[in-house]
């Protein structure tokens, strides 16, 4: 049996002690969105009269409603086509041996090294000559080509890792390609499917840059945009900003809390290929 030792203390402490610094943040935010505007406090003390009239007057002072439809529509949208592209690419290079299919896969790769800031401009002119500025099409068309060799990554490395005698026994029985993929091989996917969910979800869904150039000018906006308006140059309210951000939050976590259990498997499945 395995004995209680002093290294396990050390590492239980240690694990206690990242736990409370990761949650301190995050108690702070949900202090201060619970907070009576005319409570000047320290933002560790606790709040005495908890209220949710800043989530209200956030809400309604912010737009966040729209803001938030936008949010979801934009992470959707550019989601579900990010993994479409991404798992259909990855089947071929990580099955093909032909030489051709490491040179694709390398050229894929330079997605991951080049920054998109260089870009920037020549795809704004682009977007502009689309007539896409300031509409959500323009985002998901972005995020779309922005994620696909980052997931395109994470898709082969799990593909490269599956036993190929399922698919060997499918083709044997007259599927194409096609449809061994869609039934053999997608199924097994889903652990990787999820994790890649979301990783794009979170990175779509805070980014605040983007938004802010395509969107400018119109009556769009992402969440990150609506909240940034809270701050001003001379005037901010504090509680306001910290109750739209706990709103931001609460859909980013459930989609986690629901997928937990898949994200893990995934994360525990490349780490084995």
């Amino acid at each position: 049996m395995n004995r209680y030792r002093k290294r396990t203390l050390a590492l239980e402490l240690v694990m206690i002690a990242v736990a409370l610094v990761v949650a301190f943040p995050v108690y702070v935010l949900v202090n201060l969105a619970v907070r009576p505007v005319s409570d000047n406090s320290s933002p560790i003390r606790p709040t005495a009269s908890p209220t949710v009239d800043n989530f209200i007057q956030a809400w309604r002072q912010g737009g966040l409603g729209g803001a938030l439809f936008n949010s979801v529509l934009v992470t959707a949208g550019s989601v579900a086509v990010v993994l479409a592209l991404s798992s259909f690419a990855a089947y071929p290079l990580a099955r093909s041996t032909a030489r051709w299919s490491r040179g694709l896969f390398l050229l894929v790769m330079l997605g991951l090294v080049l920054p998109f800031q260089l870009a920037a401009l020549p795809l704004y002119q682009t977007m502009r000559d689309l007539r896409l500025l300031g509409t959500p099409w323009a985002l998901i068309l972005f995020y779309s080509g922005l994620q696909v060799p980052f997931t395109t990554f994470l898709y082969t490395g799990f593909l490269r890792a599956l036993p190929r005698e399922f698919e060997d026994a499918a083709l044997i029985d007259g599927c194409t390609p096609v449809q061994c993929f869609r039934l053999v091989v997608l199924p097994l996917l889903k652990p990787i499917t999820v994790t890649a969910l979301v990783l794009n979800a979170v990175a779509v869904w805070i980014d605040f840059f983007t938004p802010l150039l395509y969107l400018s000018g119109s009556t769009q906006q992402t969440l990150p945009v609506a909240i940034a308006g809270f701050v001003g140059q001379y005037v901010t309210d504090w509680n306001l900003v910290f109750a739209a951000l706990a709103i931001g939050i609460v859909p980013v976590l459930a989609l986690y809390f629901a997928l937990q259990r898949s994200i893990i498997s995934g994360f525990a499945g490349g780490l084995k290929g």
